[in-house]
């Protein structure tokens, strides 16, 4: 792994851990959002952290929500040809992937800072990677029926987007209204590794990233974090 890059605003500290694997940035997550939870009150309190990775090696994670195991598909054999790993997982949501080519974001935060609950929060996150997508070009949108950030598809008259792409997964867990685990956004990602599952759960529904979208036009990984740790900051 690379080593940790620090910067901070006066409101937010933001590192970036380079490539780690999921285990090793969660029990990161764990420590700095007990941290917080212990400030608060304090000379010392903080909105928070957020953390900045890409998982590897590349690492299928699983929640406790009932049947999300049986969204894997692949069996050991498969899993160790393509060297992904399995994860539980203590955030909210379904089965996801990350892996290198993804950025993934994770906001310990104060939510009694934002004045957010679980729900307002979610919506939050979403704010900042349909406005992250924009920065790129790539027009987004919500389904209201599934968290995330998806592309594409033909608007229907129900509101629904037939066909549409996800392109950044969100789960969170939230502890004394301070949360963990955060935003996945495919950057340039290798999709393929999204067959061993069946995405969040949601069967029948494409995966997409920003390099498959954009082709050329795509930005960089640095220009993809630089811009979302900038939305980020304007809101807290």
């Amino acid at each position: 792994m690379s080593d940790p890059v620090s910067t901070s605003s006066s409101t937010l500290q933001v590192t970036d851990l380079g490539r780690m694997s999921y285990e090793e940035a969660l029990v990161i997550q764990r420590r700095l959002q007990a941290e917080v939870i212990a400030a608060r009150g304090g000379d010392k309190a903080s909105i928070g952290h957020l953390l900045l990775v890409e998982h590897d090696p590349p690492v299928i994670t699983v929640s406790r929500r009932p049947g999300a195991r049986s969204h894997l598909l692949a069996d050991e054999q498969r899993l160790a040809e393509a060297g992904v790993t399995i994860a539980e997982t203590d955030r909210g949501g379904d089965i996801t992937y990350h892996g290198p080519g993804q950025l993934v974001a994770y906001p310990i935060l104060d939510l009694n800072r934002l004045d957010l609950r679980l729900h307002g929060y979610l919506r939050w996150l979403e704010d900042r990677a349909l406005e992250t997508l924009g920065s790129f070009g790539l027009e987004g949108h919500r389904d209201e029926a599934a968290t995330g950030a998806w592309v594409g598809g033909v608007l229907q008259e129900d509101g629904r987007h037939e066909g549409d792409r996800k392109i950044c997964a969100i789960g969170v867990r939230v502890s004394r209204w301070v949360s963990m685990h955060g935003l996945a956004i495919n950057v340039c990602t290798d999709l393929s590794h999204f067959d061993l599952i069946v995405p969040c759960g949601l069967a029948g529904r494409q995966v997409t990233s920003l390099e498959a979208e954009l082709g050329e036009r795509a930005p960089t990984m640095q220009n993809v974090k630089d811009t979302l740790v900038g939305r980020i900051l304007a809101q807290v």
